[in-house]
């Protein structure tokens, strides 16, 4: 992402995104982790200018994002409760740090993490 500001310009990282959003689902509660495989990913990366990891594709363009996230609830936790929660912390975190308009958040749940 850039922005062109009257003293100079300004440039995050799409890996710098991807590290704040890790660090989100991380700290939501009923997450056991992410899930996913990073090898389309990666290839995506490649072909369409997304960045992506392990569980995570991030799109970014000049004024917003467009966040997929694969994860794994940890058992006994109200699913539906889990994702809005991660969906409200994502959105907080990402337009307060950086001042981003995310267009969507997509959370898809891979698996249940059993105690």
């Amino acid at each position: 992402m850039e922005r062109n500001l009257s003293k100079g310009l300004i440039h995050i990282s799409d890996h710098v995104v991807s590290a704040i959003i890790g660090y989100v689902v991380k700290e939501t509660p009923g997450i056991a982790g992410m899930s996913g495989s990073s090898v389309t990913g990666n290839l995506a990366k490649w072909l369409g200018g997304k960045v992506s990891s392990k569980g995570l594709s991030v799109e970014v363009t000049e004024a917003d994002v467009a966040i997929n996230l694969q994860i794994i609830v940890n058992y006994g936790c109200r699913i539906h409760e889990v994702c809005s929660s991660l969906q409200h912390n994502v959105r907080s975190t990402v337009e307060n740090m950086l001042g981003l308009s995310l267009t969507v958040i997509n959370i898809r749940v891979e698996k249940l993490a059993l105690p």
